[in-house]
């Protein structure tokens, strides 16, 4: 490559380069920033209690539909196969 041609890599990324976000150029330094649309901590939180309020609930679901199922398997033989109880 000779010294010409440049550098191919920085003048691809030259090219795609992002221009400067309006955001960071709309507020001089030194001017206070706006206030926070809402504290994303505030909804965090409150997911985060009602998850934990559930928990007990999806805790007994899971617990009733593992007995149902397993008195279900009890009730067809409890062979463990798929034939239906028949045997051949």
């Amino acid at each position: 490559m000779s010294e010409q041609d440049g550098d191919p890599t920085a003048d691809f990324l030259a090219e795609v380069r992002a221009d400067e976000t309006p955001w960071r150029t709309d507020r001089p330094a030194g001017e206070p920033a706006p206030e926070p649309a809402e504290h994303p901590e505030k909804w965090t939180r409150s997911v985060g209690r009602a998850v934990g309020q559930a928990a007990p609930y999806v805790q007994a679901a899971l617990f009733a539909g593992w007995i149902a199922s397993s008195f279900a398997d009890s009730g067809n033989g409890g062979g463990g196969d798929m034939s239906g109880g028949q045997s051949g």
